[in-house]
């Protein structure tokens, strides 16, 4: 594919936007009586349609439609310079025209008077402008709320990202199930272009679906493993050697389930020693002495199995740790990413912002050409990020 799913499948009518009648609404009514309203501020999560909107009313009103993205004007003096003339500068070739400005939350990079201008121009506008922006509730904006009819697109639900993806893949001619394609939308988090950015990366890439059946394995890997610790008191020593998740992962899936195998003295006890082996790592990393690593793993495992005075043969149903995995798994590979993103926006002089959005897109780009990999000056550990 030569064109991004999201770019081929972007709406081009109004009736092709799902699930942002409100939305759709407020546009129609705000170019319908512009110049009572002379701005119009439509935030919301990424990829819930917000540009896609603007393209769309323009196309539907057949007016022109000057485009400008904030990475280009972080500034009072490029504001100045390029969209003050746009705004009062009539149509050459249609009957009127829209203004957009694009994430409008990147003005003011390093000039306070960013904002300021912003409000300026808004007053003075001889056309309808509308911005876009995905975080816009810092005080600094406050100005901007004022001026502009504030709308907000709200994330796409689930089931309806899963009927979107199936109905692409139908006319793409790409084999998926159904459930496949929900846990691309679960994923997502209600942005529709990451969702279909994810299927093009898992169409183009074979290894993408075995990935995801990996990350099922490693789940019931530490089924096994928590049943060892909590139930059967097998030998400790190898316990952790048959999965690919490490101590810290184990850790955070222990404190998670503890309370479903322990009760007063035996749940203190527990946690008195998943406390000790949290210290051991805490002083791994602080000291960067490993040799510590054996008693994290004897706290970890045989300290928590003893907490009890006999061994339990009950079934229990073990939870995967909510907010604390997912936090601290997002963390790193966060860490990962923001870096590989910094590189690739100074390379091709766009937001680090942007190319944090379109990460999938740049990692299909990047893993297999080892000459952009040498233009990013990418770590062997990024390379490795990277393409696995």
């Amino acid at each position: 594919m030569n064109q991004s799913l999201a770019e081929k499948y972007r709406p081009g009518k109004y009736k092709d936007i799902i699930g942002q009648d409100s939305a759709i609404l407020e546009i129609q009514n705000f170019l319908k009586d512009f110049p009572k309203r002379k701005a119009l501020l439509l935030h919301g999560v990424p990829g819930t349609g917000k540009t896609s909107l603007v393209l769309t009313a323009a196309k539907e009103n057949n007016l022109e439609l000057f485009e400008l993205n904030s990475s280009d004007l972080r500034n009072r003096t490029k504001l100045d310079e390029i969209l003050k003339p746009a705004s009062e500068q009539h149509s050459l070739f249609k009957k009127g025209k829209i203004l957009l400005m694009d994430e409008v939350d990147g003005v003011t990079g390093t000039d306070i008077g960013g904002v300021p201008e912003l409000v300026r121009i808004i007053e003075k506008t001889s056309h309808p402008l509308i911005l876009t922006g995905n975080d816009i509730w810092q005080s600094k904006f406050s100005p901007l709320r004022q001026k502009c009819k504030m709308v907000e697109l709200k994330p796409l639900k689930i089931d309806t990202i899963a009927k979107i993806l199936k109905d692409v893949c139908e006319k793409e001619g790409i084999l998926e199930n159904i459930h496949f394609l929900r846990q691309i939308a679960i994923k997502s988090q209600g942005d529709m272009r990451a969702a279909l950015n994810d299927l093009q990366t898992h169409s183009s890439d074979m290894d993408s679906e075995s990935d995801y059946l990996e990350t099922r394995n490693q789940e019931q890997n530490i089924f096994n493993i928590l049943k060892m610790i909590f139930q059967e008191r097998k030998p400790f020593l190898d316990i952790f050697d048959n999965t690919s998740l490490s101590l810290d992962e184990i850790l955070l899936w222990v404190e998670e389930n503890i309370p479903a195998e322990y009760q007063n003295e035996s749940l203190a006890n527990a946690f008195f020693a998943l406390s000790n082996a949290d210290k051991f790592r805490g002083r791994i990393y602080r000291q960067q002495f490993w040799r510590f690593l054996i008693y994290q793993n004897i706290f970890q495992s045989a300290g928590i199995s003893y907490a009890k005075k006999t061994p339990s043969n009950k079934f229990t149903k073990y939870e995967r740790p909510k907010r604390i995995l997912k936090i601290w798994l997002n963390n790193q590979k966060t860490a990962k990413k923001k870096t590989i993103a910094n590189k690739y926006a100074k390379l091709v002089h766009c937001s680090t912002k942007g190319a944090m959005r379109d990460f999938n897109m740049i990692k299909l780009i990047v893993k297999n050409n080892s000459k952009i990999q040498t233009q990013l000056k990418l770590t062997s550990e990024e390379i490795d990020f990277i393409t696995r």
